[in-house]
């Protein structure tokens, strides 16, 4: 489907929340007669009964994290409490958080963050030159020359402008158009309001939505969230976690009779699989999405993190584009990214966006009302979002410690982790050529699996509560990210520094032995 000519009256009403809307409700449903949480939405039992549906013939493992929430405090929980354990700290690497796992912030970002929160460092001779600078220009164009005052609803103007240019740098030239972006607390938050723009929650039969398996957790929740169906479309393990036309053709005839299917939801590189499209795999990903009518989603905030050896990072806008019309006319495309990855990897900043192509301006005009609901993005992610995409230049004095040793930590991590892990018995790790994470897959023996439907969790739950139980160590498991029945998966940030991810490595290895050797 694509969202084309709708008519501006057409659109569902731009309704405020209530007092009568409940606390703690995490979805709206747009409608005339209701405000709150549609009464439309999907129970969870009805949505794993349509995403059971949607898989037929190939069989999906609905994410638990979707069902249950985040899985980390409920491991936790599960652990013997009170015990003696065999080591000193938890290493936990079950997020894609740089920060966490020991890298440090970039020293430009935060020196310019500090003088935007307090301009009296401006006049401190601690600074650099470049970094006072950017304070300065960027306090000018805060009202107020605050950060505490409200931005426009797609962003601060030349913030914006910069992350335009960014773009048309990024794809060699490609245009770029302002208006066309919107600055957001997150990426996330940016797809879940084009979502909203999406899908019809009073709908029938309901929209649906072909995501990624294995994918992130979060756009499950997103999309059922809107009262759409996810439809899963399974990435080929074998083949490094290829994308494959023929299984977007299979998850698309799954969804006859259970939904209607308006958008194709893509991760490049990929979360948790490392995967980096070739642009031969892109275009056929373009041509599929505009014979089949689908809105386009690309998720591409791992954009900077490629290091798989002859692999590059091309974004779909760029590939659409030079496709030539009718394609890059038509094919209507939303581009994500974050200041949370990259080399920034500022999470807590809250700082994405959106860029959109190829949408009718009366469409354009009720995107503009869905992001003004939430008045405008973090004013601290929107500075991130402005160093990131301009930032310090070979001159500056800044340059220096701007490029640090984020890449080549990441390179030796994944390098380091692939080679042990394929050593090891009872796992596998398909190489990455891109992204934060690896996706190893784990064979559990029938004696643990059998372990694990006594205890009432997943085989692959149960592993990681053993591993962080007994070794300290808290990944994430694969039934938190969808994956095909009968296999089972890990999932680990290798955003971690060496030392440490060298002692994880070595904890893993000594409970994967242990582990093999108790349930055999």
């Amino acid at each position: 489907m694509f969202v084309n000519k709708i008519q501006a009256d057409s659109f569902p009403p731009c309704l405020p929340l209530t007092s009568e809307t409940p606390r703690g409700s995490t979805s709206y449903g747009w409608s005339s007669r209701h405000v709150g949480p549609s009464r439309d939405q999907p129970t969870c039992e009805e949505h794993e009964r349509a995403a059971a549906a949607c898989s037929a013939g190939a069989g999906c493992r609905h994410p638990e994290g979707a069902r249950k929430g985040r899985t980390n405090t409920r491991w936790i929980s599960a652990c013997p409490q009170g015990a003696a354990k065999p080591y000193k700290d938890v290493i936990n690497v079950s997020w894609g958080d740089p920060h966490r796992g020991g890298l440090k912030p970039l020293t430009f970002v935060r020196q310019v963050l500090a003088a935007c929160f307090y301009p009296e460092l401006l006049d401190s001779s601690k600074l650099p030159l470049d970094a006072k600078q950017r304070a300065e220009w960027l306090l000018e164009r805060c009202e107020g020359s605050s950060v505490g005052c409200y931005t426009s609803t797609a962003g601060i103007s030349d913030v914006v402008h910069r992350v335009s240019e960014f773009i048309r740098r990024r794809d060699g030239g490609v245009p770029s158009h302002p208006k066309n972006i919107f600055i957001t607390c997150g990426s996330q938050w940016a797809l879940t309001n084009i979502l909203k723009i999406l899908v019809d929650s009073e709908a029938s039969p309901r929209a649906g939505v072909l995501v990624p398996a294995p994918g992130h957790s979060t756009t499950v929740w997103s999309v059922t969230g809107q009262g759409a169906v996810v439809v899963p479309y399974y990435l080929c393990e074998e083949e490094g976690w290829a994308l494959k036309v023929e299984e977007l053709q299979r998850a698309l005839d799954s969804a006859e009779g259970v939904c209607k299917p308006v958008a194709l939801y893509v991760i490049n590189p990929g979360n948790p699989a490392g995967l980096v499209q070739s642009r031969e795999s892109m275009e056929e990903v373009i041509r599929f999405a505009s014979e089949k009518k689908l809105f386009l989603l690309a998720d591409e905030v791992y954009q900077d993190y490629i290091y798989g050896e002859g692999s590059r990072f091309i974004s779909y806008k760029k590939v659409v584009a030079e496709m030539g019309a009718p394609l890059s006319d038509s094919v209507q495309l939303a581009s994500f990214h974050s200041a949370s990855k990259g080399m920034m990897g500022e999470c807590g900043l809250r700082g994405g966006y959106v860029e959109l192509l190829n949408l009718d301006p009366a469409v354009m005009e009720y995107v503009y009302k869905i992001f003004s609901i939430g008045s405008c993005g973090s004013v601290s992610g929107q500075l991130a979002l402005d160093i990131m995409s301009s930032p310090p230049q070979p001159g500056d004095s800044s340059y220096p410690l701007y490029e640090q040793h984020i890449r080549s930590t990441l390179v030796h991590n994944v390098k380091t982790a692939s080679e042990v892990l394929n050593r090891l018995p009872g796992l596998s790790c398909q190489p990455g050529d891109g992204g934060a994470f690896l996706f190893p897959r784990v064979d559990i023996p029938p004696k643990a699996i059998q372990r694990a439907q006594e205890a009432g969790i997943e085989p692959d739950t149960f592993y990681c509560v053993k591993l962080l139980e007994e070794a300290g160590v808290l990944v994430s498991p694969g039934c938190d990210f969808t994956q095909k029945e009968g296999t089972h998966h890990i999932r680990l940030c290798t955003l971690v520094c060496s030392d440490v991810f060298e002692e994880l490595l070595r904890r893993l290895s000594n409970f994967q032995t242990n582990f093999m050797k108790d349930f055999s």
